[in-house]
């Protein structure tokens, strides 16, 4: 069975983006559906050419996605209403929380949360983490 991994972001789509490319170019992921969300068109666009299989934008893909995915990735603020700027709506932020799906979150200081006892460091230190986490999921499912 393949794995949906559901991707989340807003504003450009930068952190999805290169989240999304650093999945495609792990041989390890090639059976996976990697479905993009973006809050806005540009968001979408930028993760849609990153190499997502499918993309969709708005409240309600949030929520219909959320339903029918196997794991979740974003930026912590996708968890928290009215975070990023407010492009994430309460209606998302309680898709994501609600979802059975496994979470997969960067902690982003811009989403206005922090998390005691992590590390400051670059965004794409980040996302080296979150694929070696991607990776102990697959192998764990």
């Amino acid at each position: 069975m393949n794995m949906k991994i559901l991707v989340i972001d807003g504003q450009g789509g930068g952190l999805g983006k290169n989240i999304i490319s650093k999945i495609k170019k792990d041989e390890s992921f090639s059976h996976c559906e990697i479905i993009a969300v973006g809050t806005n068109s540009i968001a979408t666009s930028a993760m849609l050419k990153a190499g997502a299989n499918y993309a969709a934008t708005g409240e309600n893909a949030v929520m219909y996605n959320c339903r029918n995915s196997d794991i979740i990735i974003g930026a912590v603020g996708i968890a928290f209403a009215n975070s990023m700027l407010g492009e994430i709506s309460p209606n998302m932020a309680a898709a994501v929380s609600k979802s059975h799906a496994y979470k997969l979150l960067v902690p982003i200081s811009k989403c206005n949360v922090g998390i005691a006892g992590v590390a400051e460091k670059p965004m794409l230190n980040y996302i080296d983490d979150l694929i070696s986490e991607l990776c102990k999921f697959q192998k764990n499912r």
